[in-house]
């Protein structure tokens, strides 16, 4: 009778450590499908993608009113002086609110392919530099950082430019007389119009301002993110929340700098139809520069600037 109570109270004692070491056992399983080479090396382009399609998602009113603000007074040195108020009334004042969400189909399917390439190109770039570095006994500098932002940036570009083609598109039509407009239902739509009117070429339109516009807008968002943030790690006590979001009001600020005027150019470039002649208005990117500072002023490419910086402090 006593081994039988002896043999229960082992028992008894024992269970709860069988039963950890079972879930115990399922952990590692878990654990190792987010460690395997092919996932660790996915994470961060479906991170980065996601995070940019939310950001899209919150920030495409503001997208919508920069795309306006760009396009006003085009061809004049004055013209009118639209203000985010004054462009958000006008949008209103057709009556239907959404109109604010144009192209947000667009905006997604670019973030899905721009943001997810830009993000994880830069995270397996920096993983590269920081293992090197690591491995010489140093740490990656900020040359680096920016190396790898602007190749990150330069690459997504290439691949999202017919995304961003047709947002620009679905957001200037509404600017378009009413028996000239396209009226796209979807991206898809936009995609397959420009691609059977235009040529599949003309879905790469503005490549260039892309490209570049991407380059300067990595090497102020994620090289400054990343260099203030260890600048704030260095320097002080702040939580890391407060690090993350104080890098990346800095990182926006420098972003918009260096990038708005190739948005703007970009803009321009990705609108533009032909006219009764057959011409387009800006032959390139350099044509479009010189065009917009002798007729608009220089400064015209700066306008929207606040705006602009509120679509991108977000998304950094």
């Amino acid at each position: 009778m006593s081994s039988f109570k002896q043999e229960a109270e082992v028992g008894r004692t024992r269970g709860p450590e069988a039963m950890g070491s079972m879930k115990n056992d399922n952990l590692p399983a878990a654990s190792d499908f987010l460690h395997t080479p092919l996932v660790r090396a996915a994470l961060p382009f479906i991170n980065g993608g996601l995070s940019g399609m939310v950001a899209t998602t919150v920030i495409q009113p503001v997208d919508m009113i920069k795309v306006r603000i760009q396009l006003a007074g085009e061809g004049v040195a004055g013209g009118p002086k639209p203000t985010p108020i004054s462009v958000t009334r006008d949008i209103l004042a057709s009556g239907k609110a959404l109109d604010l969400y144009t192209g947000l189909s667009a905006g997604l399917l670019r973030q899905a392919v721009y943001t997810t390439a830009r993000i994880g190109f830069f995270d397996t770039f920096m993983g590269s530099l920081s293992a090197r570095a690591k491995a010489n006994g140093k740490q990656v500098g900020f040359s680096e950082r920016a190396t790898a932002g602007l190749s990150a940036g330069g690459l997504a570009a290439m691949l999202g430019n017919p995304a961003d083609l047709a947002l620009i598109r679905m957001q200037s039509d509404g600017l378009k007389p009413v028996a000239e407009r396209k009226n796209y239902k979807s991206v898809i739509d936009a995609l397959t119009s420009i691609a059977k009117s235009e040529g599949v070429g003309a879905l790469w339109a503005g490549a260039a301002p892309t490209v570049v516009r991407a380059m300067a807008l990595n090497f102020g968002q994620l090289a400054f993110f990343s260099e203030a943030k260890a600048q704030l790690k260095q320097r002080t006590q702040w939580s890391a929340n407060a690090q993350t979001l104080t890098a990346s009001a800095v990182a926006g600020f420098f972003a918009s700098f260096f990038s708005l005027p190739f948005d703007f150019v970009k803009t321009r470039l990705q609108k533009q139809s032909r006219g009764p002649d057959g011409k387009l208005p800006y032959k390139s990117m350099v044509d479009c520069f010189a065009k917009v500072a002798k007729q608009e002023g220089v400064m015209r490419f700066y306008r929207g600037f606040g705006t602009y910086y509120v679509r991108i402090a977000p998304h950094a």
